[in-house]
């Protein structure tokens, strides 16, 4: 079966901490593609000018370059809440042949008791937790069934968010280096998060 790893969030923007989450599962775990999946945000998070196309067109920009990565729009379409066990079994009701892996950091890894659905969800998809700067993972603090479905990665230590970005360009700061070229271009053709060339 082929393995392909599905790595959701906002991408508001997309940045190299997330770049560089998805190759080391993929290097580390062997994943033949990783899917790039924007979370829909319902209308009153959306950031002023920065719609979910635009967040997609930023991952494509992204992910451009690297044949195993692909862009994933299925919760964009969908729209309203997306609870991940929803979206997976319609991934798999498409693509029944494959080996999905979900990519969350280890710090998420703490919270998958509380995740919707989570009994559903190990028994379809395996977890790989990628270890980031300042997280704290306790697996041996969660449910035995949880602990079967993850897996550990581990990543060089890039302490970058997408909202320290945020706060950067409203400073009127750069961000070169922290997003790739092709992402800083896209945002400043756009105009995106008040960024200036």
């Amino acid at each position: 079966m082929k393995k392909v790893g599905i790595m959701g969030g906002a991408f508001d923007p997309i940045h190299l901490g997330h770049l560089l989450a998805a190759e080391s599962a993929r290097e580390q775990h062997l994943l033949e593609e990783v899917w790039f999946m924007p979370s829909h945000i319902p209308p009153h998070k959306h950031r002023a000018g920065v719609s979910g196309k635009q967040r997609l067109e930023m991952v494509e920009a992204a992910i451009g370059g690297h044949p195993a990565f692909k862009p994933l729009g299925i919760e964009l379409k969908r729209g309203g809440v997306s609870y991940t066990v929803d979206t997976i079994r319609e991934i798999r009701e498409q693509h029944p042949d494959l080996d999905l892996y979900f990519i969350i950091g280890a710090d998420m890894v703490n919270y998958l008791p509380k995740w919707e659905g989570i009994e559903d969800l190990t028994g379809m998809i395996t977890f790989i937790g990628l270890q980031r700067p300042g997280s704290f993972l306790e697996l041996d603090a969660l449910p035995p069934f949880i602990q079967e479905a993850v897996r550990l990665a581990e990543m060089p230590l890039v302490d970058i968010s997408s909202s320290l970005i945020r706060s950067r360009l409203a400073q009127g700061r750069s961000v070169r280096y922290m997003v790739p070229d092709s992402v800083h271009d896209y945002m400043t053709r756009s105009g995106l998060y008040g960024i200036q060339s």
